[in-house]
């Protein structure tokens, strides 16, 4: 079905599928993760499946030149910037204004940093939540790259477009069916972060053409869930169309939830409690904009009992772990307040009786 799209191989799949046993205690429920953080190129990420249509359609082309658009700490447009230098095209990233009020740390340091080494050439865009006008804008950096004499090929961000970029998961719901299979396990659902909905979309489908009736439970991270449930299945409609389905997923299998959203790339109770948790559990690393909000969104799914303790769970991690090092500060403030007890005294029978001095935290700057 996908043989007709051009692609270049550019992550490094299967990634594993693995359980996470204290995290699963922690919460009382069944947990299992897709560590598609693992998928390689400039710290990988979900991105990196769609990622490989994309760019076979432009190297098919013969682009020259790669022009995307996203937040200032977008993880889409490093891995963009990073793919554009492993196929030896020029890369134009456009960087969105959408999280007000951050420090200096958020504009140059993260996937601000990565974009600079990867030798991406950057723009900004003012407004933060004006799809339709970054593609405009989009278009206008293609017309000075052919002005030039370059060959853009424009990745655009809005809907109404087609969703090239969601082919990469209908070969990954396949994957995640087989990896289940080896380990004898049936999942009950699988949780992942839903905002642009390529990745929601593109599982729903490939578990569609699969046979597979698990469903998907998408935690919002840019939109509320009405909003969020109509892209998605817009998106499935798009990519449906693109392979040629006659009878693709509808809206009854869309699932969406708001409840850990907050506002687009802020840090929120839910979201700091999260990426604690797994952190201090399984030593796994999630992001404040995606990942750590769709772990929140699969802990009050848990806490709720919308799941419930027979039920076998799988995260999808999608990346974006460079996004972290962005939001340090505020990060540390909640982990000096939030430190495991006991975490930060010294141990041993020589210390018993004695007044203990709290040695820095992890997180805690050495004074």
């Amino acid at each position: 079905m996908l043989a007709d799209f051009p692609r270049v191989s550019l992550g490094h799949f299967p990634t594993p599928l693995e359980p996470m046993p204290r995290l699963s205690r922690a919460l009382g429920a069944d947990l299992y993760i897709k560590r598609d953080d693992c998928s390689g190129l400039a710290f990988g990420g979900n991105k990196v499946r769609q990622l490989e249509y994309y760019m076979g359609d432009a190297i098919a082309k013969g682009a020259d030149t790669v022009i995307i658009t996203g937040a200032v700490q977008s993880n889409y447009v490093r891995a963009t910037a990073a793919a554009a230098a492993r196929l030896g095209l020029a890369c134009e990233v456009q960087l969105e204004d959408r999280v007000p009020r951050m420090n200096g740390a958020y504009h140059a340091s993260g996937n601000m940093l990565l974009n600079r080494l990867l030798g991406a050439r950057c723009h900004y865009y003012p407004k933060g939540d004006d799809e339709a006008g970054a593609d405009q804008a989009l278009d206008e950096i293609a017309e000075r790259v052919r002005a030039r004499g370059g060959r853009p090929y424009v990745i655009p961000l809005g809907a109404g477009h087609p969703p090239i970029g969601g082919l990469g998961y209908i070969p990954a719901a396949r994957e995640i069916l087989d990896q289940a299979r080896a380990m004898d396990v049936e999942f009950t659902a699988i949780i992942v972060g839903s905002g642009s909905a390529m990745t929601h979309a593109g599982l729903l489908v490939g578990l569609s053409l699969a046979e597979s009736t698990v469903p998907v439970y998408g935690i919002c991270v840019r939109r509320p869930a009405p909003a969020q449930a109509q892209r998605v299945s817009g998106m499935i409609d798009g990519i449906a169309a693109l392979v040629g389905i006659d009878n693709p997923p509808g809206p009854r299998d869309v699932r969406v939830s708001d409840a850990t959203l907050g506002a687009y790339g802020q840090l929120n109770a839910a979201t700091v409690e999260a990426i604690n948790l797994a952190a201090r559990t399984e030593g796994l690393i999630l992001d404040p904009v995606y990942t750590g909000k769709a772990l929140a969104g699969a802990i009050d799914h848990i806490r709720r009992g919308v799941f419930t303790p027979g039920d076998k769970l799988l995260f999808i991690h999608t990346g974006g772990t460079p996004a972290l090092f962005a939001y340090g500060d505020a990060l540390i403030a909640d982990n000096d307040k939030t430190a495991s007890p006991g975490q930060d005294e010294p141990v041993g029978a020589q210390n018993r009786g004695k007044r203990r001095a709290k040695s820095p935290s992890i997180l805690r700057p050495a004074r």
